[in-house]
């Protein structure tokens, strides 16, 4: 007998990806359109992405008004569209496992992606776009970042990407950082390791491909939330790009390369007792879910995901301990602040949101709708400005606080995110608040220099 789903907390298989008939398409489209029918009878994902409208219409416009009048090759059109934020799994769909219906949307849009990618239909353009390691080796390189960050806001230059890499010309693009993250990273003072009930008293920082070469300053603001509050720290050792920009480009292989690199170095520190912390959402997710499903049977990867933390969920859980200084002589005045997607599926609650408002004369207005950037979607061609539409829902609600008019700033824990925000009120004429990452903030209301 068939029961209401949602009615428990959503399970999650692994990925099967190493078995042949993963990248079997006929067998990958038969499993498609048995879950296409199921969202097509449903239809609560339609307000999510582009994914779930381009199937109804596809279904709606179909000579039998059904999955079964819709061409499979068009099957790719939704594919497409999908940038796996994942909040259609966690947050609205009733037939999720252990549902009998078993319904997995992203990762049955994973597996399409594997093959589109194994069949060689993946461009060059995009190839590059998800290889944050190879964009980031010009950060820190004195005269050349200079000079790329200025070309790369000109006109010509912006032309010329749209052309070559498929990079809409209108997008917002970060910097080359003049000074890594990690070279510029000031070492730990001596403090004593204070192990809490939730918390080990030590951090290693994976750094992230963005912090390290586009944006230094956000990892910085962590390493002085961490040494005001006594928590002792290093650096990961050596680490590589995370792999979620392979993840959702179907590059399977290379996430694997990335995981042959990464973990054997975070489990020593997983296993020395540190508290592994990234400051990108998505990356945190990466170690914290999509790895796991991967390497089910991987104990490393297993284990460094029962390490891996939010920098805001470790806060949070140390102020249980009874180890986080509270003490907040800056207030922050009105923030409109939006949870990414991906730290909303890590079921960690709105720890970002807990320690802003124990800032006195500061006001938290939460947000929990996309913002449309999505990784490297937001920034192509075929999508920026669908990115734009999907987030407009966003930049008007965060441009009207709960206390009245504008806030004095917005606030993203994804880095893109935050950025694209910001652009979106600039677009829509929303004004101009300063946009800031919660942990710039939390080190502003600390007092911190």
């Amino acid at each position: 007998m068939a029961t209401e789903g949602n009615l428990q907390a959503p399970t999650r298989h692994a990925i099967d990806w190493k078995n042949p008939d993963f990248y079997n398409e006929e067998a990958a489209f038969h499993e498609m359109e048995r879950i296409f029918d199921i969202c097509h009878g449903c239809r609560r994902c339609v307000s999510l992405c582009g994914a779930f409208p381009t199937l109804f219409d596809l279904v709606d416009e179909s000579k039998t008004g059904e999955v079964d009048g819709v061409d499979k090759k068009d099957y790719m059109k939704v594919v497409d569209q999908c940038y796996m934020c994942d909040l259609c799994y966690m947050t609205k769909c009733p037939y999720v496992p252990p549902h009998e219906f078993n319904l997995d949307f992203p990762h049955t849009m994973l597996r399409a992606k594997a093959i589109k990618f194994k069949n060689g239909e993946v461009g060059a353009g995009e190839k590059f776009l998800s290889s944050t390691d190879v964009h980031g080796q010009f950060a820190g390189i004195p005269i050349v970042v200079q000079v790329a960050n200025a070309v790369n806001k000109t006109k010509p230059a912006r032309a010329a990407m749209q052309k070559v890499l498929g990079v809409d010309k209108n997008a917002w693009l970060p910097d080359l950082a003049t000074k890594k993250f990690r070279s510029g990273a000031l070492e730990s003072p001596p403090h004593a390791v204070k192990d809490g009930a939730k918390t080990p008293g030590k951090v290693v920082i994976y750094s992230t491909c963005y912090i390290n070469y586009n944006e230094p300053g956000i990892g910085h603001d962590l390493l002085k939330v961490l040494d005001h509050n006594e928590v002792p720290y290093v650096l990961v050792e050596k680490e590589k790009c995370c792999g979620m920009p392979k993840l959702e480009l179907g590059d399977l292989a290379s996430v694997n390369t990335s995981k042959e690199a990464n973990i054997p170095v975070l489990v020593k520190y997983a296993k020395d007792g540190y508290a592994i912390l990234s400051a990108v959402p998505s990356c945190t997710l990466m170690f914290k879910q999509e790895l796991p499903l991967m390497y089910p049977d991987d104990a490393d990867v297993q284990l460094v995901k029962e390490h891996m933390w939010d920098p805001f969920e470790y806060l949070m859980a140390r102020k249980r301990d009874g180890l986080l200084k509270t003490e907040f002589p800056t207030p922050l005045g009105k923030i409109s602040y939006q949870i990414p997607c991906h730290g909303r599926v890590q079921n960690i609650g709105k720890k970002t949101e807990e320690m802003l408002k124990m800032v006195p004369g500061t006001s938290v207005h939460t947000h929990e709708r996309c913002s449309g950037h999505a990784g490297t979607f937001g920034v192509k061609v075929p999508y920026h400005q669908q990115a734009m539409k999907i987030g407009k829902p966003l930049f008007k609600a965060m441009a009207s606080h709960k206390d009245g008019g504008l806030p004095d700033v917005i606030s993203s824990d994804c880095p893109l995110g935050g950025h694209h925000i910001a652009q979106g009120f600039d677009v829509n004429s929303l004004g101009a608040p300063p946009q800031k990452h919660p942990l710039t903030l939390i080190r502003t209301a600390y007092g911190l220099k």
